[in-house]
């Protein structure tokens, strides 16, 4: 058990493409300062524009991306193939990180489930944790519903990795509504190290009025996916009988400049607001009528919390299954609609 008075946590995070993987992170982190962690976070990804701090101590390492959904090459911070030299630098970054917190505490968002790509980093970056003089306690903190179709040999090498570093794993979801063996094939080899913590929602105040607030919201994440369901959802509000009402569309960070300028031609009317980022969602969401969303964890979870209405459209493939997982289970309860992925139209 940590020994200092105030245990310190170091957090680590990558995100590849999509941002949702940050935000539970930092909604985690948050809960841990105001319970009395000192964390710092070892963030790995493009920096997120208006992410807030919650108080810990932000480490950005040399920054590591997808080159697009469907093309996993990892890209440097200028957008060219990450070479060897920079993967020595970024593990370099993060282990002389690791000998100047000399954490008590170690958490691993997604790996060894997932983030395999980052092996050339971790691996040696758990290593040298069982070799402080004083081991720190190494977590997993992974989402309650896992991609899919993974080859047992990956599997097991999880597992491998888990029994050979990790003193537990954190599972944020509920066993009653999505049990880690839905998704994962071998549980009962680690089965005496998960904890389920319930699902990561953000805190609303009842009380507190959000800066605006809208009947409709349409959110797609990042920005790097959603674009069909943002201009279909556009498309369609001429014919709703919420069409006078205040919409709101978030188009997401990442998404590409001229894309979002071309969401202007089809909100030309004073009833439309297009931003980029909302920091309040969960406020505006438990004022609004309807939102209009993908189906990923963090906006589920905000969904949940807000009790707001909602048309959920999941982005998935023959690989990505997990908001399918997800958005059918919902719909399955009656607590969402659900849009096919082909079905993301106008008339749908």
């Amino acid at each position: 058990m940590p020994s200092r008075s105030t245990p310190k946590v170091l957090f680590y995070v990558q995100h590849l493409l999509g941002v949702g993987h940050v935000f539970r992170t930092m909604r985690i982190v948050d809960s841990l300062v105001a319970t009395g962690f000192d964390v710092s976070v070892a963030h790995g990804g493009e920096k997120i524009p208006d992410i807030s701090c919650c108080g810990a101590d932000i480490r950005y390492l040399p920054s590591l991306r997808w080159a697009a959904a469907d093309d996993t090459r990892l890209l440097d911070a200028d957008g060219r193939p990450a070479s060897d030299a920079y993967k020595d630098m970024r593990r370099d970054a993060l282990l002389q990180l690791l000998r100047n917190t000399r954490p008590d505490i170690i958490i691993t968002e997604a790996f060894p489930f997932g983030r395999r790509q980052m092996h050339f980093e971790l691996l040696p970056f758990l290593e040298t944790a069982l070799t402080l003089s004083e081991r720190p306690i190494i977590l997993a903190s992974i989402r309650d519903i896992l991609q899919e179709g993974n080859k047992p040999s990956k599997d097991l090498q999880t597992v491998d990795i888990i029994e050979q570093f990790f003193d537990g794993v954190l599972v944020h979801g509920d066993a009653r509504l999505t049990p880690l063996e839905s998704t994962f094939p071998f549980v009962d080899t680690i089965r005496d190290k998960l904890h389920y913590t319930g699902i990561v929602t953000p805190r609303i105040n009842p009380d507190n009025e959000p800066e605006q607030r809208f009947d409709v919201v349409v959110t797609a994440g990042g920005g790097m996916l959603g674009r069909e369901l943002i201009r279909a959802a556009l498309l369609a509000r001429e014919h709703t009988h919420l069409k006078d009402a205040r919409w709101c569309v978030c188009a997401g960070p990442y998404m590409a400049q001229e894309e979002f300028n071309a969401l202007g031609d089809l909100a030309t009317d004073g009833n439309v607001t297009l931003r980029t980022f909302l920091p309040d969602l969960p406020a505006v969401l438990s004022k609004a009528e309807l939102s209009i969303s993908l189906a990923g964890y963090n906006t589920v979870a905000d969904l949940m919390a807000a009790g707001c209405r909602a048309v959920i459209a999941p982005q998935w493939n023959d690989k990505e299954t997990e908001q399918l997982r997800r958005a059918e289970l919902l719909s399955q309860r009656g607590l969402v609609e659900m849009i096919g992925h082909e079905d993301k139209t106008p008339a749908k």
